[in-house]
């Protein structure tokens, strides 16, 4: 395989290649990732799709023998493994893709030899498909590098308010926003966790990458966060930018962040299916993860209210028992160490309003 023709570039300026893996990712542009599929589990972009050329099992045993005897033998034994109509099955898979998406192009992990015979036998049957240059390695690392170019060159400004206060709402009304709770698959609390399961940390970043290169607007809205929204790292660059960001401050009446809580955390989940049963015993299990900085007796008694709730209906009452008694104290101690960076405070159409003057597209 050739290797890329190097480029000079100022520093800090993006090369040749990599500008060209941005606007792949950028423009979502279709890409068929050669890889097993448990190298895809652990990490790929958002507009790639799985069509492996080699399984797992085929993989390892290709490594072992490269390993033991050498490329050449490993390369023998690939072919032996991928011959016949498992070779036809997976090159029909290649064909069909690249018919439905004719600008679809190869990579596998660094734009070696899984590729080039990928491309081989394609070109073989009569259809054109380019390759990646630096293939997955490269893909990732452009990735990484959008998400640190972004400390620098874009303003920051960071929404915070008390737990409920419909932030993420906020989020949803301005294109200036890029949703980390969204991108993480949670809500950001010990009560957060969602049905489906939040994505690996390589398929996290890279997409946060992606949407980067998508937000056209030089502010930047992020919702305040901590450093983990459920089991996954906000990029370390990305969370210290936030600690010292401009901060605006929603504000939201009690009842209010009552229902929200109850939309999001109660009615949602019943709306999509899962059983009332199961429902209350994840809230009961997030409670008691909480219990002991709760306080013995205040965790009683949000459990009681909590178990009186789903025969009732009254979710208010141990919603705004656990807003008052543990949220809102944490928030205001967090507040009382970041209020010299606070530079607006107010309701939603206040903030949006505010926002919506700093609109400018990037030029």
């Amino acid at each position: 395989m050739n290797q890329p023709e190097q480029t000079d570039a100022a520093p800090g300026t993006p090369s040749a290649q990599v500008t060209q893996l941005l606007c792949l990712l950028r423009d979502a542009v279709p890409l068929i990732d050669l890889r097993a599929p448990g190298e895809f589990a652990r990490g790929s972009v958002p507009s790639a799709i799985n069509l492996p050329i080699l399984s797992d099992t085929e993989r390892a045993d290709v490594g072992t023998t490269y390993k033991n005897s050498g490329q050449a033998a490993a390369i023998e034994l690939g072919n032996r493994l991928v011959s016949g109509e498992v070779r036809d099955a997976r090159l029909k898979a290649w064909r069909d893709f690249l018919t439905r998406h004719p600008d679809a192009r190869l990579f596998c992990w660094r734009g070696g030899l899984r590729s080039e015979t990928a491309q081989q036998w394609l070109k073989a049957a009569g259809v054109s498909a380019p390759r990646v240059a630096g293939g997955y390695k490269a893909l990732r690392n452009a990735c990484l590098d959008a998400l640190g170019s972004a400390t620098t060159t874009k303003r920051w400004v960071v929404v915070g308010g008390r737990t409920g206060s419909g932030k993420t709402l906020l989020l949803q009304r301005t294109p200036l926003a890029i949703d980390l709770e969204g991108l993480a698959n949670h809500r950001g609390s010990a009560f957060g966790a969602r049905d489906t399961p939040q994505p690996e940390t390589a398929n996290f970043e890279n997409q946060l990458a992606v949407v980067l290169l998508q937000h056209q607007h030089s502010v930047l809205l992020l919702e305040d966060e901590s450093r983990t929204i459920g089991r996954l790292a906000i990029p370390e660059s990305w969370h210290s930018k936030m600690q010292s960001a401009e901060l605006i401050i929603l504000e939201t009446d009690m009842a209010s962040r009552c229902a929200n809580i109850r939309r999001e955390y109660v009615d949602e989940p019943l709306q999509q299916g899962l059983p009332e049963a199961d429902l209350a015993q994840r809230i009961e299990d997030a409670l008691d993860r909480i219990a002991r900085r709760l306080g013995g007796a205040r965790h009683t008694e949000v459990k009681r209210l909590l178990a009186e709730a789903f025969d009732n209906g009254n979710h208010s009452a141990w919603i705004e028992r656990l807003l008052s008694w543990y949220y809102d104290p944490m928030y205001d101690y967090q507040l009382e160490k970041k209020h010299q960076r606070v530079t607006l405070t107010g309701d939603a159409d206040t903030l949006l309003n505010y926002l919506n003057s700093e609109l400018q597209p990037l030029g």
